[in-house]
Formats: C-alpha cells, structure tokens, sequence
C-alpha cells in the first residue's frame, strides 16, 4: 500500500511539473504556425474606408485623398467651408491629424461643400465604369472647366487611369489630363 502511494505521488510531481512544459513546448510549437498579432491586426483600409474614418474624426466634405503606401493622405473641409484639416488614415484605419486650420475665403470651398456628388460617391462611380483600387481623388474646379473629381484608378494589371467624375450627374470621362502618368507609374515630367 505504501508503495502505490509512493508511485502516485511520484507521477503526480511528473504531471504537475511536466504539464505546463510541455504545454509551453506545444504552445511555442503551435505559435510558429500561426501569423504574429501584429500581421493579424492589419486591415489594410481601402480609399472608402479611409474616407469614411476621416470624415468621422472630423465631418465635412473630402476634397482630396491619395495613398502614401500604407498610409492614406485625406484633406476635410468643414461644412462650414472654412475650417478644414489635413489627417492621415492608417491601414488600420486609425485617424492622426496632421493640421487644422481656418481659411476665412469660404467662397472658395462653396462649391465643393454644395456638390451633389461626394468624393465617395465619385469613387463608387469611377470603380463602375472602370474597374480596380482607387489611389486618389481630387477636386478640380481650377482648369476653367465644370468642377469635377478627379479619380486615379489602378487595374488589376498594374496599370493606373484617371477619370474625370461629374460633380452634378456621376458621369465618368477619361480624364484630359493624365497628371504626367502615362500608365506605367512614372512621372513624365
């Protein structure tokens, strides 16, 4: 009797000592095979999801957003039309503001703050048309011409296009003016 007590006093020292070593050996073993948290926590937001989360951190009317790698660049005009504020997007959709300011000339942001159709709108409008990943739009109302988005759209080749996006009826055109790219990511200029 003494001696099968002995042995299962024994194996339980060998249990609660081997137990949580070989659960850290099968834990470590197991965490190899999966993605470090870090890989798991990026979402990698597109331009809507950087537009939206802009908006919510400060509301008003995107006038312009382009992606800096992983990082989305969105300039907001208030409402207002005179406060507007320059605010990275993260890939996780986390919202830094960069600057913020007011521009007492709200004649110059009116049309833009009354334009029927929206950055997002003419994103959803472009990405229509012309299917891809949208990497930028702008507001145009400089050239002369009727005010406009102007939408950069990368295909699934590789190649980018821009389009020009009507800001009272949606309608996509290529755009006149390519910005200097001739579709192969470079700069002509």
């Amino acid at each position: 009797m003494k001696r099968n007590l002995y042995v299962s006093a024994a194996a339980a020292v060998v249990l609660m000592a081997g137990g949580p070593v070989a659960a850290a050996s099968a834990a470590t073993a197991d965490s190899s095979r999966t993605a470090p948290a870090s890989a798991v926590a990026r979402v990698d937001v597109d331009a809507g999801g950087a537009a939206a989360a802009a908006l919510k951190h400060f509301p008003g009317v995107v006038e312009s957003l382009d992606q800096d790698g992983a990082i989305w660049h969105v300039n907001v005009i208030g409402k207002d039309g005179v406060t507007n504020a320059e605010l990275e997007v993260s890939a996780t959709g986390a919202v830094t503001e960069r600057n913020k300011d007011r521009d007492d000339n709200a004649a110059e942001n009116a049309r833009l703050v009354g334009a029927k159709i929206t950055a997002a709108a003419a994103m959803k409008a472009a990405l229509a048309a012309h299917p891809g990943t949208v990497v930028s739009v702008d507001w145009d109302d400089d050239n002369g011409s009727a005010p406009h988005w102007n939408v950069e759209v990368k295909a699934a080749d590789g190649k980018t296009s821009n389009y020009d996006v009507s800001s009272t009826d949606g309608k996509v055109t290529v755009s006149s003016d390519d910005g200097g790219n001739d579709n192969d990511g470079n700069d002509d200029n």
